[in-house]
């Protein structure tokens, strides 16, 4: 399960940096020079409460078991059903509601309160492990390791059995441990224990925190987390689980109301440079140390398009934009449309852009105007 998984052996060459976004797991970096806008936050997680230094956002943490009695710890981020969602503080995504029966696991609530899930296991033995391409090419990575990987059945959709329709979205962020192995309230967590994303774990206190992401949305600043992701490679890049059941929920039936998914661009060869003011993409994360800072869809409360599940789509910039000094930050999905009808943005390689069959689950917590 640790094994180290050449490059050539990932999914998708070309998705292999995507979202490299902060250098130890155990921590979130401060937006470098040239990153984020400042401006003030919208809280959309509102079971979280977000540190706007360290970058990260502590949530509740939940324990159920399995029907053999092992503990699953966990986190609800999102829900399909907007009543759960505004009484406990969720993200309202609808799309999730368009999840199958199949696509989803199944839990039966105890009178406890406590969940049993049928099927779903995570295995957080493994040491993530990513390097970079040899200079001057340090993207795609020549090695890259989840530190987590679901088994064929987990993915983090959840149906809880006589409770209705509703679909939450239920990373698992521990399994099969008791709560001394991971009581690390004060950081430093074992990420052989518990998920890459952990900056600190208190079963005590019943409080998880996990490092964000930084991106955009509709031409404004955003912070989310990456949890799950359908592809191996994708998943050591994101500190996030391998889970290849997310890989159902693809975009064939588009981005509308019917879907499950939204899109996310993320750039290759944006400008690079801290104190570069239009810096973007994964060339710049790997050279400046900075976050590739993605563009990602619609967020909650504005509208019913959002969903945490997102579809990856890579840009790259063509030599004639780069010649013509065309390449600047783009922080708008519909401004990347346009670029790519202009001609100026590609998928790798000259290809279309579009998506390239990668899913990653990464709830959104704030917006900052």
């Amino acid at each position: 399960m640790g094994r180290a998984v050449p490059t050539a052996a990932v999914t998708s060459l070309a998705l292999m940096l995507a979202m490299l976004t902060f250098a130890a797991p155990s921590g979130a970096q401060a937006p470098p020079s040239g990153g984020m806008p400042k401006a003030g936050p919208m809280l959309l997680l509102r079971a979280g409460t977000v540190d706007p230094v360290a970058l990260t956002v502590t949530v509740p943490l939940l324990q159920g078991r399995m029907k053999d009695g092992r503990r699953v710890w966990y986190v609800i981020t999102d829900t399909s059903d907007n009543t759960i969602a505004a009484r406990h503080g969720f993200n309202h995504s609808p799309k999730l509601g368009n999840a199958p029966i199949g696509g989803t696991r199944i839990a039966t609530r105890q009178p406890d309160a406590t969940l049993v899930f049928e099927s779903g296991t995570v295995d957080f033995a493994p040491t993530r492990a990513v390097t970079p391409g040899d200079a001057p090419n340090p993207f795609p990575p020549k090695v890259a390791v989840p530190g987590s990987i679901g088994d064929q059945d987990y993915t983090p959709l959840l149906r809880i059995k006589g409770e209705g329709n509703a679909v939450y979205n239920a990373p698992i962020v521990a399994f099969g441990v008791g709560t001394k192995q991971i009581s690390f309230c004060s950081g430093k967590p074992d990420h052989r224990l518990v998920h890459d994303r952990v900056v600190r774990i208190c079963p005590e206190k019943g409080t998880v925190t996990l490092a964000l992401t930084q991106g955009f949305s509709g031409g404004r600043a955003v912070l989310y987390t990456s949890t799950d992701s359908s592809d191996r490679g994708v998943a050591a890049m994101e500190a996030a689980t391998f889970a290849p059941r997310l890989g159902e929920a693809s975009p064939r039936a588009g981005y509308g109301e019917h879907s499950q998914v939204e899109p996310i661009l993320v750039v290759i060869n944006g400008p690079r440079g801290a104190s570069n003011p239009q810096r973007q993409g994964l060339e710049s994360a790997l050279t400046d140390g900075g976050g590739p800072l993605n563009v990602v869809g619609a967020v909650p409360t504005l509208g019913r398009g959002y969903s945490p599940l997102w579809s990856v789509n890579l840009g790259q910039w063509t030599a004639n934009a780069i010649s013509g000094q065309r390449r600047v930050r783009v922080t708008d999905l519909s401004k990347a449309m346009e670029l790519a009808r202009r001609g100026l943005i590609t998928g790798p390689g000259d290809v279309a852009f579009g998506p390239i069959k990668v899913i990653v689950n990464c709830p959104i917590v704030q917006r900052l105007q």
